[in-house]
């Protein structure tokens, strides 16, 4: 499974009007999901336990793959305590840009090249 946008996410994008119409729901499901509270980025929720995620996991730069580490570490400790890090380390929208879903879904279209490619029948004519 690929991580890619949804049709009605096409559907909406495609539509400059109705884009700009639901952009303020996004943004308050987005604040009050509440994971920015807690500096945690949209990639960092995504489930580890999918294989194309282990992989994509494994080719992330060290840098991403510690800072990662490091917000997951510092929402959890957030998480026990029972309170929200401080509003200054909060992720700003800006910064939450994708790192994972690109890796996942690049390791997606190689596992369907290579299940195209490995039921290949070569036809010899003589």
């Amino acid at each position: 499974m690929a991580l890619s946008h949804s049709p009605l996410v096409l559907f909406i994008l495609r539509r400059p009007w109705l884009h700009k119409l639901l952009k303020p729901v996004a943004n308050w499901y987005i604040n009050a999901a509440g994971y920015h509270k807690l500096g945690l980025r949209a990639d960092d929720l995504i489930v580890e336990e999918d294989e194309k995620v282990i992989k994509a996991l494994k080719r992330l730069p060290p840098k991403e793959a510690y800072d990662r580490v490091y917000r997951l570490r510092r929402a959890f400790q957030a998480s026990a305590t029972h309170k929200l890090l401080p509003k200054e380390e909060w992720t700003k929208p800006e910064e939450d840009v994708a790192y994972l879903r690109p890796l996942v879904n690049q390791i997606h279209a190689e596992e369907k090249e290579k299940a195209a490619l490995d039921s290949l029948t070569v036809v010899r004519s003589h």
